[in-house]
């Protein structure tokens, strides 16, 4: 479920997919850097500048492919959320509105809460992005006692200058929605709110994430909106309106279908999805 939208109202566009190069492979080992900075920016805490090793003729190795680029990776919702109901009720400026700061998530059947995917799946899509070079900032680890509210995770994004940003989610559809979805930032202007400059890029990012993911996982896109495509766009999520950098969610799948929580329960595909979108941040880092 998406953080800042408690009734999942499906509002926008559709757009096509954007065909993508063939799957990156080959990466190199990493070490983590000590002065945390990318391209002059400043360091955003807690993140760790990789750069490549060197030899043991002391050459420098070959440099990273991802190196100098910062993605911010954003686990939706956040475990602690249930034992703090009022706190996450409270209304924050989402551009266009105001919304609750954030939600607890949807879960499976058996009780297997997104918020525990989307941690686990972000675990891995850093450690995978970190071995190719790139600086992964998390907006959060599950080490505050709730949230962050929606408006802050885009705060994480815009002050660590991000090269992408990707939102991690699963949905809770009803029994019989399947498949994976990428949800892009509308054209929104005003109230505090302006996607001018990020939609291109967004749309972009999104379209390789969709073909990476598909194409690791071995899942469809959602049979349940964006006609096929995998893409949807919406005008209503804080965490898009508020982004001044490049930003997709991702519903990696429906945790309330039986076929699809099978999938997301198991380890072994979560981790074909952080590969997945690391892929496609890959593919679209690099151009």
């Amino acid at each position: 479920m998406y953080d800042d939208d408690t009734r999942k109202r499906r509002r926008g566009v559709l757009v096509a997919a954007v065909p993508v190069a063939a799957a990156l492979a080959g990466w190199l080992v990493w070490t983590t850097a000590a002065d945390g900075s990318a391209n002059g920016r400043p360091a955003p805490a807690p993140s760790a500048t990789t750069s490549a090793p060197a030899t043991p003729s002391g050459t420098p190795a070959p440099r990273l492919p991802l190196a100098g680029k910062v993605v911010v990776v954003d686990p939706g919702h956040n475990p602690g959320n249930f034992q703090h109901a009022d706190e996450i009720n409270q209304k924050v400026d989402i551009g266009t509105n105001r919304k609750e700061c954030d939600t607890t998530g949807t879960s499976t059947q058996n009780g297997y809460t997104e918020a525990a995917f989307t941690l686990d799946v972000s675990h891995r899509l850093r450690d995978l992005l970190r071995e190719r070079g790139a600086t992964v900032v998390l907006t959060h680890d599950a080490d505050r006692p709730f949230g962050p509210c929606i408006d802050e995770r885009a705060r994480i994004g815009n002050r660590a200058q991000a090269d992408a940003v990707v939102s991690v989610h699963a949905d809770g559809s009803a029994v019989g929605n399947r498949g994976f979805h990428v949800i892009l930032p509308a054209l929104v202007k005003g109230g505090g709110a302006d996607t001018a400059p990020i939609v291109g890029p967004s749309r972009t990012l999104g379209g390789h994430i969709a073909e990476a993911f598909g194409r690791a996982t071995g899942t469809a896109p959602a049979n349940y909106l964006g006609g096929g495509s995998g893409l949807d766009v919406r005008d209503d999520l804080g965490g898009l309106n508020l982004s001044t950098v490049p930003k997709v969610f991702v519903e990696c799948g429906n945790m309330r279908d039986p076929k699809d929580a099978a999938l997301l329960t198991n380890a072994a595909w979560r981790q074909k999805a952080a590969r997945g979108l690391a892929d496609g941040i890959s593919t679209y880092l690099l151009g």
